[in-house]
């Protein structure tokens, strides 16, 4: 698997809801990303390893 990432265009489910919180997992700092309109649909990156928030806008 190469670590690099090819972008898809903007894809959009008509029933999600996406939300992004910051939250702590072992002592230490984490972006999430969830759609809570379907169960286990998250992900998370500690936050010392994800770009700033201000990078994403």
């Amino acid at each position: 698997m190469s670590p690099g990432t090819e972008p898809v265009g903007r894809q959009r489910a008509p029933d999600c809801d996406v939300v992004g919180a910051i939250d702590e997992f072992d002592g230490e700092p984490h972006y999430i990303i969830a759609d809570i309109s379907r169960d286990d649909a998250w992900l998370s990156i500690a936050e010392p390893d994800a770009e700033p928030l201000e990078a994403w806008r």
